[in-house]
């Protein structure tokens, strides 16, 4: 059985290995396909493992052997679900797999946004405090976040662990979600009603129609002064525009991004260098624990596939 990954470089830098699907099938490793590779590299692919590569019907249609396709992500929407189930091909991804990475960046933003550790650690570096008349010096703004409010814009497996995290801390928390759930211990409110009363916003919803550009000018208008904007989910749910000028105005005090509307970042990104702009390259998923254990799913995916019992199955 031939099994092909595509773009293997997105899941290891060298510091995790594919043995678990070499005791599957034949295994060929690709560290980046670009969309005109993809058809020659899986023409012939029985099963492939993809995290961004676009499978489209094409692909599909000249791939007459494919009946795999295991995505090393959550989000599917690189993969042509409709013509991948008329094909009866079986598509799986891997849910959950993340969420620990997620929270702990989600806080690493919040912790720098509100404690200017960065700039402390620049000016200690540059020997101010050798300098100092007195044994501590605050000339950057600290502000502590226990007491602060905090809107979770999407409550699945990654905004309810960031509400259980934030309560930790001393924050006061509230949800706005598309269903509530009531085992929920934190209050369902309107968006309206979370962007007034937040300090920090932070979007853990998919990408939708409904949710494409929701954090647009009026969004923005309608937040606290000087609040912050965290968003780990998608880069189209914010208008990159409408937040820079938030930003630029002062607005918001800060932003934290780990996810743009193109990726890798455009030349013309509205948000480079912004002002107050924590800007990281999607990497909340990308510890080596999480890596190792996506890798681990996506492996016992394909074992439950061949079994004849798939799970996590998408198609």
């Amino acid at each position: 059985m031939k099994i092909v990954f595509t773009d293997a470089d997105t899941v290891t830098c060298g510091d995790i290995g594919f043995g678990a699907f070499e005791e599957i099938g034949d295994v060929t490793l690709y560290g980046v396909t670009a969309p005109e590779e993809t058809q020659e590299r899986v023409k012939d692919a029985g099963i492939v493992m993809c995290n961004k590569t676009l499978i489209t019907a094409e692909v599909m249609r000249n791939a007459p052997s494919l009946r795999y396709i295991g995505i090393l992500a959550t989000g599917v929407n690189n993969v042509d679900l409709e013509e991948a189930g008329r094909r009866g091909i079986c598509v799986t991804n891997v849910p959950g797999y993340s969420t620990d990475g997620v929270v702990q960046l989600v806080f690493s933003y919040v912790l720098e946004l509100f404690g200017s550790l960065s700039a402390y650690r620049s000016s200690v570096d540059a020997g101010d405090w050798k300098k100092s008349r007195t044994f501590s010096y605050f000339p950057y703004p600290i502000s502590c976040i226990a007491g602060k409010t905090i809107g979770i814009v999407g409550y699945g497996a990654i905004g309810s662990r960031v509400a259980k995290a934030a309560e930790a801390f001393g924050m006061r928390v509230m949800i706005c979600s598309r269903t509530q759930k009531p085992e929920c211990p934190f209050p369902f409110v309107d968006m309206h009603t979370l962007l007034r009363e937040s300090d920090v916003v932070t979007l853990h919803c998919p990408l939708t129609d409904k949710t494409r550009g929701l954090m647009d000018s009026a969004a923005f208008a309608e937040m606290k002064d000087g609040a912050v904007l965290i968003n780990t989910s998608r880069g189209p749910v914010v208008d990159e525009k409408a937040l820079r000028e938030a930003l630029d105005s002062g607005k918001l005090m800060g932003a934290g991004l780990d996810v743009l509307c193109t990726e890798p970042m455009a030349e013309d990104c509205p948000l480079f260098r912004a002002k107050n702009c924590i800007i990281t390259p999607h990497i909340a998923w990308a510890a080596r624990e999480t890596r190792e254990r996506l890798i681990s799913i996506a492996a016992d995916n394909l074992r439950a596939f061949t079994d004849g019992k798939p799970v996590n199955r998408v198609v």
